[in-house]
C-alpha cells in the first residue's frame, strides 16, 4: 500500500479509502489510485495480511463511550481474546457516521487481524466493502451479510416485553424515547425497538395512545426527553426509555423535579447495565446478555480470522428484569 501511495502521490489513508470503496472519495482520487494499483499489480490488503502472518491484535470500534452496556460487551471479548493471546485496540467514536468511518479507516490502516464494530451507523454497502477486506463482526444491526458476521438481540421482542409489563400494571399512556437515526435504516436496534413498541401497543388496543418522544439515547438526551414528557398533556404514566443510559438521564431529571418514581411515572430501560441494579436506581430493564454477546462476537471473529467465510447471524433472546422503577400508575396520575 505504501508503494501505491508513493506512485500515486497521495497518502496511505487515501489509498486505503479507495481500495475499500469508502465514502467521500473524489472521482479524480479514485482514478489516480486505481491507475497506480494497476501499474504496480498491487494485491489487495487481505492477501498481504495472509503473507505477513497474524499480529494478534483486534480492533474494536466503540460508537458511544458513554453507554455502560458496551462495557459488558468488552468484558466478554476480553475473556475470549485474552485466552487466545489476542490484544484489543479499542477505538471510541461518536454516533455520527463520519466519525465512525474515520475510526474504522484508522483501525484498518493499522492492519488489525480483524474488526468488531459496535452499533455502527455506516451504510450496509459500506460495511460490505469493509468485510471484503478484513475479517469483521458487527454487533447491533440486524440481518445477515455475505461478508461479515452479526450478533444482535431480538430488539422487537425485548421492546414488546416492556410494553406487556407496563400494560399489565395498568398503564395506557406510555412514551417511547426514540434515538436519532436515518429513516431508511430499518436494521438498526433503535428501529427494531420502535417497531416492537408500536406493535405491542397496537396489540393491546393502545395505538391511539402512542407517544414517540424524539431524542438521543444518552444521559443528556434522557434529561431532555424527561422535560418534554412532563410538559405533555395528558402526561404519560410510564416511559420506555429505549436504552439504560437514557433511562438514567430521565430518572435524574424527574427526581430533580420532585416526581416520584414509580408512583408518578414508571421508567423502564433496555440493556440491563450493571449500575441499574443498584439502589436507589433499581431500574426495570431488558437484559440482552451483553457479556455473552461480546464473547460470541469474539469467537466468531476468531473463526473468521482462521479462514471461515460462511456468514453467521446470531440473535440472542432478551428477558425482562423487573425492579423498582415500575409499578401500577398512582391515583394522582390516573385522575388526570
Amino acid at each position: 500500500m505504501i508503494d501505491v501511495a508513493h506512485h500515486a502521490g497521495v497518502s496511505i489513508a487515501s489509498v486505503s479509502k479507495v481500495l475499500r470503496g469508502a465514502p467521500g472519495v473524489s472521482s479524480a482520487m479514485k482514478e489516480r489510485v486505481n491507475a497506480s494499483v494497476e501499474a504496480l499489480s498491487y494485491r489487495p490488503h487481505r492477501l498481504a495480511r495472509g503473507m505477513r502472518g497474524p499480529m494478534f491484535t483486534v480492533g474494536v470500534m466503540l460508537s458511544d463511550i458513554e453507554n455502560p452496556f458496551f462495557s459488558l460487551l468488552i468484558q466478554g471479548m476480553v475473556e475470549v481474546f485474552g485466552s487466545q493471546g489476542y490484544e484489543l485496540q479499542i477505538a471510541p467514536a461518536t454516533a455520527g457516521e463520519e466519525s465512525q468511518n474515520s475510526v474504522i479507516d484508522s483501525l484498518i490502516d493499522h492492519q488489525m487481524d480483524g474488526l468488531i464494530l459496535i452499533a455502527p451507523r455506516g451504510r450496509e454497502e459500506h460495511l460490505e466493502r469493509i468485510g471484503e477486506q478484513v475479517p469483521m463482526v458487527v454487533i447491533g444491526p440486524h440481518g445477515p451479510s455475505e461478508h461479515y458476521d452479526t450478533v444482535s438481540g431480538d430488539d422487537e421482542l425485548g421492546s414488546a416485553l416492556i410494553v406487556d409489563h407496563l400494560v399489565s400494571l395498568g398503564h395506557r399512556r406510555i412514551a417511547f424515547l426514540t434515538n436519532e437515526h436515518p429513516a431508511d435504516r430499518l436494521n438498526l436496534p433503535e428501529s427494531a425497538r420502535a417497531r416492537g413498541f408500536e406493535e405491542a401497543m397496537g396489540r393491546h388496543g393502545l395505538s391511539d395512545d402512542l407517544l414517540f418522544v424524539p431524542g438521543v439515547w444518552s444521559l443528556e438526551g434522557g434529561r431532555d426527553a424527561a422535560r418534554r414528557i412532563l410538559e405533555a398533556s395528558p402526561r404519560p404514566t410510564a416511559v420506555h426509555a429505549g436504552a439504560d443510559v437514557a433511562a438514567f438521564g430521565i430518572l435524574s431529571y424527574l427526581w430533580e423535579e420532585g416526581v416520584r418514581i414509580p408512583e408518578d411515572v414508571s421508567v423502564a430501560g433496555y440493556d440491563n447495565s450493571p449500575m441499574g441494579s443498584f439502589t436507589p436506581i433499581s431500574l426495570t430493564s431488558v437484559d440482552q446478555s451483553g457479556h455473552e454477546m461480546g464473547a460470541i462476537a469474539a469467537k466468531l471473529l476468531l473463526e473468521r480470522i482462521a479462514g471461515r467465510s460462511e456468514p453467521h447471524n446470531d440473535v440472542l433472546t432478551p428477558r425482562l428484569i423487573v425492579r423498582g422503577t415500575t409499578s401500577a400508575p398512582g391515583a394522582a396520575i390516573q385522575s388526570r
